[in-house]
């Protein structure tokens, strides 16, 4: 099995339950969402003209649009190769349940590793049970009713005031079917944005996540 590979790098969690953790992130090419908010919109298409090969990639030390295949020995091999010490893999993208991501994390918990997908919840999710799924809803392409009931977590990112009736649409799909850690972000850390998730995530008793890797500046 081989998945088409933006990008591997070993870093911090910084947004959404698993903050501050040591992770190792894969971020997989691919993405039908096309968010106009975006950080990563490099990832969003697999044109051949920007395939590298596997020692191009392993060897990449900035984010851009060039990815190459990558089978899953291959993907175990660079990180004990690499020497990273995190336990916990992210796989995001990119849309990373455009693939059947089973097989890989399979081999991942094998070797004793936590697994988390990122994902915007709109392409049926194919993962372990163990497997920690953030789900980031997005306004313009609600998310499968089986996303949302296997998500761990709900990362919701908030722009302005209205998009929050959004979210209670979901969460009305999700109710007392099963507990589920709520999250919101402000998009693209704007002051107006913070402050409204600040005010509903205490009036709610949800959680805040503020992309803590944008402010001190890691990847």
């Amino acid at each position: 099995m081989r998945y088409p590979i933006n990008e591997m790098f070993q870093t911090i969690q910084g947004e959404g339950y698993y903050t501050g953790m040591p992770s190792i992130f894969i971020r997989l090419q691919g993405c039908p969402v096309h968010c106009h908010w975006c950080d990563t919109k490099y990832t969003w298409n697999c044109i051949n003209d920007n395939q590298i090969s596997y020692k191009a990639l392993i060897n990449k030390n900035i984010s851009n649009k060039t990815w190459s295949y990558v089978n899953i020995k291959n993907i175990l091999v660079n990180i004990k190769k690499q020497k990273w010490q995190a336990k916990h893999i992210v796989i995001t993208g990119g849309e990373p349940c455009i693939y059947n991501l089973s097989f890989l994390i399979k081999d991942l918990e094998h070797q004793g590793f936590t697994c988390q997908i990122e994902t915007s919840g709109t392409q049926l999710i194919y993962a372990s049970p163990k497997t920690w799924v953030t789900l980031s809803p997005k306004l313009h392409k609600f998310p499968l009713l089986s996303s949302i009931l296997r998500a761990n977590e709900i990362k919701f990112p908030v722009s302005k005031k209205q998009d929050l009736f959004y979210l209670d649409k979901i969460l009305f799909m999700l109710k007392h079917r099963k507990p589920c850690h709520i999250f919101l972000q402000p998009i693209s850390q704007k002051i107006d944005a913070l402050n409204i998730c600040i005010e509903t995530c205490i009036i709610k008793n949800w959680r805040l996540s503020i992309q803590m890797h944008k402010y001190i500046s890691i990847k």
